[in-house]
């Protein structure tokens, strides 16, 4: 029989083409503007020779015995159960008979209440909460969340072979969601390294740790995005990575591909509390500078400024005469706080620190945390069209309280900017004290409301000229078209914060 080779049509069609080629080279028709594919006139497209891991078993192998989970037991207030009630015990109690033996049950298990009405306290309830973490030293500190030990009183660590091992909280900070644990043990613990260099956006990542209490469990996914604001805190800059992280994983470690901790998983994006890949883990760098110091004193101390600040958009560098949206503006100075006592106001924006550029509030507050209280900084500001420097010396920062709301009535008494979408009244006229100028009324369709202005809001401040009627007002906004503003600054108080809004000028 003869041997027959099958010949694909793709293959087919790529030998006529070919032959084509040939027959039209022979026959002399090809020119200087005959075009072959190969022949193409474009830069060759971009290439990695770099392959992707097949495996993680290597790094997984050697990291693993320094990642743990983390036990904590956490005492719960007591509780008191309530006997009373029409429908309730008291009622059952007051019919029996006096010497009943019910009446001692109640009289040794509950108490009168203030109401009157019988109540017994619970036993003191203790709760578990899992997590995890991982050993940065051989003499036996574990890295963790905040979160994961916060309201804790024993901590106990599990490692990889099951054994367990009491743990002791040396310190936590709540800003960063870290914490240290210490283990105190004869044994020398196998144990990692933070990453010194910040992961690259598609990067690969592996994840340890103990989702849903399972403990040991190992994902992989690359590095997503970094520099996340989740809204976490003031110093967020997380890592995003798309490697499956679930409750438990918390306080766990994100490794690249030489075993280093890239970052501390955190938290999940998730609207059902199941993981769609989306998980965020505190830098590496944040992680490490945080930990020496609660190794060291067990606590993080951290400079204070003291002012409620915004970011720059567009119109408001424009409203401010900026070249460009960038710093952080000043909506206010707390009161005798550093930056109050140095004279940075309402309306300065800050620009840099000794030097190093603020792009944005979230810049300014990681760089005033990073010196130390009682530290002298050279701020410099934009201030009446021109820079200006100000030496401030750094408070220490504290937790602070929360501000009270405020309600104000409304007034009768307006007078209106329609071209703003904004009815104004004077505090007095709405029955409030202080300076400012009210919002009386707000037309939902005007610029006013897409910058979030509301009715009640107190507008302290137009293109820097403190007001206090909305003749002022009108007489602000008149010298700011005369200065030829296509934006106008609004300094204005919400439920006593303040901030900064800009609105176009479109006066008739």
């Amino acid at each position: 029989m003869e041997n027959r080779r099958s010949v694909s049509p793709l293959r087919s069609r790529r030998a006529k083409l070919l032959a084509g080629v040939v027959a039209l080279g022979a026959a002399g028709l090809m020119t200087a503007q005959t075009i072959v594919p190969s022949q193409l006139a474009f830069a060759d497209a971009v290439r990695v020779d770099t392959a992707a891991p097949t495996d993680f078993s290597d790094v997984v192998r050697t990291v693993s015995p320094a990642v743990v989970s983390v036990q904590v037991k956490q005492a719960a207030e007591p509780r008191m159960m309530n006997f009373g009630g029409k429908d309730g015990f008291d009622e059952f109690f007051k019919g029996l008979p006096d010497g009943h033996p019910f009446q001692k049950f109640f009289r040794d298990f509950g108490g009168r209440g203030d109401n009157g009405q019988e109540q017994r306290r619970q036993p003191r309830q203790y709760g578990m909460s899992q997590g995890s973490g991982f050993f940065i030293s051989e003499d036996g500190y574990v890295v963790t969340n905040h979160h994961v030990i916060d309201k804790g009183t024993e901590f106990t660590v599990i490692d990889q072979k099951g054994d367990e091992y009491q743990a002791t909280l040396i310190g936590a900070d709540k800003r960063t969601d870290l914490a240290l644990l210490k283990v105190e043990s004869d044994k020398d613990f196998t144990y990692v390294d933070f990453a010194k260099e910040a992961p690259e956006v598609g990067e690969w990542t592996v994840a340890i740790g103990n989702p849903f209490g399972l403990g040991g469990s190992v994902t992989a996914g690359i590095v997503s995005a970094r520099g996340r604001d989740i809204g976490a805190g003031p110093y967020d800059d997380f890592i995003q990575i798309d490697a499956p992280v679930n409750r438990g994983n918390s306080g766990g470690p994100a490794f690249n591909m030489r075993g280093e901790v890239i970052g501390v998983n955190a938290a999940i994006f998730s609207p059902s509390g199941g993981n769609v890949g989306i998980a965020f883990a505190i830098p590496a760098s944040t992680a490490q500078d945080v930990i020496m110091e609660l190794k060291d004193d067990g606590t993080v101390v951290r400079g204070w400024l003291g002012v409620q600040i915004q970011n720059v958009t567009s119109d408001i560098a424009e409203s401010l005469g900026l070249e460009e949206a960038r710093g952080a503006i000043v909506a206010e100075a707390q009161e005798n706080s550093p930056a109050q006592k140095a004279g940075l106001r309402s309306g300065d924006t800050i620009l840099a620190v000794n030097g190093t550029e603020v792009e944005g509030p979230r810049e300014l507050s990681k760089i005033i945390a990073a010196f130390e209280p009682d530290t002298t900084v050279d701020v410099t500001v934009w201030r009446d069209g021109k820079k200006q420097d100000i030496d401030v010396t750094l408070g220490r920062l504290q937790e602070q309280e929360q501000v009270a709301s405020l309600q104000p009535e409304q007034a009768e008494e307006t007078t209106s900017l329609d071209d703003l979408g904004l009815v104004l009244t004077t505090k007095a006229e709405a029955g409030m004290e202080g300076n400012g100028v009210v919002i009386a009324e707000i037309d939902p369709d005007s610029p006013a409301a897409e910058k979030r202005l509301n009715t009640g809001d107190v507008i302290l401040e137009v293109a820097g000229m403190e007001v206090n009627s909305p003749a002022d007002v009108l007489k602000a906004l008149e010298k700011a078209e005369k200065d030829g503003r296509k934006a106008v600054l609004f300094r204005v108080e919400t439920n006593n914060t303040t901030r900064f809004v800009a609105l176009p000028m479109n006066l008739a």
